[in-house]
C-alpha cells in the first residue's frame, strides 16, 4: 500500500464531499492536554457533558488498540444571517448561537466521516477505524490543533486562517500510518478581546474556560438559572457567540458555503412568546433538526422567559402569569414568577401574591419572593 498516494487521494476525496479542511496527526497520547484536563476537573470547571474518563480523552490507543494516526476534518459554518428579522416591542425575539443554525452539525459531520470510512474500507483491506464528533471520547479541538487544522485561541476555539473559528470538527482514528501535518502557529498575539467581553467572566485566562459559568453551557442546563447569571443571558436561548464575534480573526469570515448550515431566520431568531406554550410535538417538528434542540424544550422555554424579562416585555406578563399558575414544571413556574416581578406592571404584584398563597413547591416559592422583591426595588 502506497500510504503517501492514499493520503493525497483522500485529501482530494474529502474536498469532493464537502470537507473544508483535513489534517493528519499521530495516535500518540495528548500528554499536555491530560494535565490540563486533570486541573480543570480539580477546579470544577468541566461542564459534565464531556467524557469523564481523562485517559480515554487523551490516549487514542485506548479507543483503537491498533491506532497509528488520526484524521481531523473541519466544516465551515456561516457567521452571518441573510434577511434576519428584527425584534420589537410586542414581538421580541431570541437567538440561537450560530453553531445551531441549519441542520444539526453532528449529523452533517458524521455523514462526511462515514463516507471517508467507506472510501478507506474500499481501498485498504482490514483497515481499522473509529470516528467521532463532539460527543466522542477525544477532545476535538486538541486533535484539530495537532493536525494543523487551526490554532487553539484564547477563547478555547480552534481558529483557522480560512474560516476563522466558525468550524465544526470531527476526527477518525485509524491503523493507517498517515504522514502527520505540522501544527499552525498561534496568531492571537497580545489580543484579549474575547476575555474582556465574556459576559460572565467564564474565560478565566487565555485558553482556560470555567464551563460552569459559560453562557453557552448555562443555556443548556435544565434547572433554575443561578441568580448571578440571569442578567447576562440577554435574549440568548441557546449558546453564546460573544467570544467569537469580537475575534479579529473572524472579521469578514461569512462562510456561506454549505446550504445545510444556512439558517431559517424564523428558527434561528424565533419569536419568544410562542415558545412559552409550544407543545412537545411542535417543538420537535420545528426545532428538532437543529443541534440546539438536543436538551428538549424546557431549557429553551426557561431561557425565553428570562429573555422576556430582559426586554421587560409587558405584553408577555399575562402569558407568564398563566405559566406561573398552571405549568407542571417547577423550574418554569418559578422562572416565570421571577420574570413577572422583573417586568413589573399593574398585573404583576397581585398575580405574585395570589401565587404565593397557592404554591406548594419550596423552590418556586423562593422565586415568587424574589419577584415580589424586584417589584419593590
Amino acid at each position: 500500500m502506497n500510504v503517501q498516494q492514499l493520503q493525497t487521494d483522500l485529501i482530494e476525496y474529502a474536498r469532493s464531499i464537502g470537507v473544508d479542511k483535513i489534517g493528519f496527526t499521530t495516535a500518540s497520547p495528548f500528554n499536555e492536554l491530560k494535565n490540563r484536563l486533570k486541573r480543570q476537573q480539580e477546579l470544577g470547571y468541566q461542564s459534565g457533558f464531556e467524557e469523564s474518563d481523562i485517559e480515554k480523552r487523551t490516549e487514542p490507543l485506548r479507543l483503537l488498540d491498533s491506532a497509528q494516526s488520526i484524521i481531523a476534518i473541519a466544516l465551515a459554518y456561516p457567521s452571518k444571517m441573510e434577511n434576519a428579522p428584527t425584534g420589537k416591542k410586542g414581538e421580541r425575539r431570541g437567538i440561537f448561537a450560530r453553531a445551531s443554525w441549519g441542520i444539526d452539525y453532528h449529523v452533517a459531520v458524521r455523514e462526511r466521516l462515514q463516507l471517508i470510512e467507506e472510501w478507506l474500507e474500499q481501498r485498504v483491506p482490514g483497515v481499522k477505524l473509529k470516528s467521532m464528533v463532539d460527543t466522542g471520547e477525544l477532545v476535538d479541538r486538541a486533535v484539530a490543533e495537532r493536525a494543523g487544522i487551526g490554532w487553539s485561541g484564547k477563547n478555547c476555539s480552534i481558529i483557522t486562517p480560512e474560516f476563522g473559528s466558525y468550524v465544526y470538527l470531527g476526527e477518525l482514528i485509524t491503523n493507517i500510518p498517515f504522514e502527520p501535518d505540522e501544527p499552525i502557529e498561534n496568531e492571537c498575539g497580545d489580543c484579549t478581546l474575547c476575555l474582556d467581553v465574556c459576559p460572565t467572566g467564564a474565560l478565566v485566562q487565555p485558553g482556560q474556560l470555567n464551563a460552569q459559568h459559560c453562557v453557552a453551557f448555562l443555556t443548556q442546563t435544565k434547572d433554575f438559572m443561578p441568580d448571578e447569571f440571569r442578567g447576562e443571558i440577554g435574549n440568548r436561548i441557546y449558546g453564546c457567540d460573544t467570544c467569537q464575534t469580537v475575534c479579529p480573526k473572524n472579521k469578514r469570515k461569512f462562510n456561506w458555503i454549505h446550504d445545510e448550515f444556512k439558517p431559517d431566520p424564523e428558527l434561528a431568531k424565533p419569536l419568544l412568546k410562542p415558545l412559552l406554550n409550544i407543545s412537545n410535538k411542535e417543538f420537535k417538528s420545528k426545532f428538532g433538526p437543529m443541534s440546539g434542540s438536543w436538551r428538549g424544550k424546557k431549557p429553551i422555554q426557561r431561557n425565553a422567559i428570562i429573555a422576556l424579562a430582559h426586554f421587560k416585555e409587558q405584553d408577555a406578563v399575562p402569558d407568564l402569569v398563566e405559566l406561573m399558575k398552571k405549568d407542571e414544571r417547577p423550574v418554569i413556574r418559578g422562572t416565570a414568577a421571577w420574570a413577572v416581578g422583573k417586568i413589573g406592571g399593574p398585573l404583576a404584584e397581585q398575580a405574585l401574591r395570589t401565587a404565593l398563597e397557592k404554591e406548594k413547591d419550596v423552590e418556586v416559592l423562593k422565586e415568587i419572593e424574589k419577584g415580589l422583591l424586584l417589584i419593590k426595588s
